[in-house]
């Protein structure tokens, strides 16, 4: 049986500004990244999203389709698409102005969600602005307590301070979730002043089984419920554009848990993580995001560049 992976969130198109002035663009949306990052890395990917019908509803279809990420439970939606303005400033993180009202990514009804994800189900991926705002926000939410108790849920926050999500619910879907990946830059927002390992152990002990804090060009730290603790340096590389590295790093910590047999039904089994296997997926998560940024846009690295 083939594992499949669910993501669930927008698939947006990102208006990125180039030097000389004009914008190019792009698919985009966090969850979208996640899948487009998990089939090129070799896995059975389905997006539950809403896509707009429209051109640029076309061009993220045909984006993802063409790299092997499946639509099935992706509805066709009437609104508009969803857009992204990205602004980039050097050694700053991307800076993004949503347009969002009626548009077709936070449109959800109960009756467009799958009755139940199908059996060969291992893992729902989760978060960024699709648990932000409503009615997407609660639709969502009633999907992850329906489905956590046979499938392991990641929930990534991917905190934009322009669209944040509420504290409220942040904290309220973390002891939910059985693998957390947060940003340092997250946590300054939604923990200010609280070291990242406070921040990581705290959460642990709420829920979930696994916590993995990125940051950026300094690598990673990561902690389990069982109390296992790993610090990964980062990856000296040639940046070009950082969209979309947080995405290809969750994306390759997804892929080296479905490697090791550690998604699916008995979530303990993530918090009895050996160091050394913690610490490899970790630092290949790590390669996988800092390849993704030496190149335009959310462009992460498939299974033969990594091999070669």
């Amino acid at each position: 049986m083939t594992n499949v992976i669910v993501v669930a969130g927008e698939a947006l198109i990102d208006l990125v500004a180039e030097p000389d002035g004009r914008y190019r663009a792009l698919p985009g949306g966090s969850p979208a990244n996640v899948a487009l990052g998990l089939a090129r890395l070799g896995h059975q990917a389905e997006l539950l999203a809403r896509i707009s019908r429209s051109p640029f509803g076309r061009l993220i279809r045909d984006h993802l389709t063409a790299n092997g990420v499946g639509l099935r439970y992706a509805v066709t939606a009437s609104e508009r698409a969803t857009l992204a303005v990205v602004t980039r400033e050097p050694d700053t993180e991307p800076h993004y102005d949503f347009y969002l009202d009626g548009t077709a990514d936070w449109g959800w009804s109960e009756g467009e969600l799958p009755a139940r994800l199908p059996a060969d189900t291992v893992a729902l991926c989760i978060g960024s602005l699709a648990m932000a705002l409503e009615p997407s926000a609660t639709i969502l939410d009633g999907l992850l307590r329906r489905e956590r108790d046979r499938v392991t849920v990641v929930f990534d926050p991917n905190v934009r301070p322009s669209v944040a999500p509420s504290l409220v619910r942040v904290e309220a879907t973390v002891p939910l979730a059985h693998v957390v990946k947060v940003s340092e830059a997250d946590l300054a927002w939604l923990a200010p002043g609280e070291a990242i390992e406070d921040v990581a152990r705290r959460w642990v002990r709420t829920g979930p089984q696994l916590v993995v804090v990125t940051r950026g060009g300094r690598g990673a730290h990561a902690v389990t419920a069982g109390g296992t603790t790993v610090d990964v340096p980062g990856r000296r590389v040639d940046v070009v554009d950082t969209i979309g590295a947080g995405d290809a790093f969750t994306a390759a910590l997804v892929a080296g848990l479905a490697q090791r047999h550690l998604l699916g039904p008995g979530q303990h089994r993530l918090a009895a993580i050996g160091k050394d296997d913690l610490r490899k997926i970790v630092e290949h998560a790590t390669l996988v995001a800092a390849l993704t940024c030496t190149r335009p846009g959310a462009d992460p690295p498939t299974v033969d560049e990594l091999a070669s």
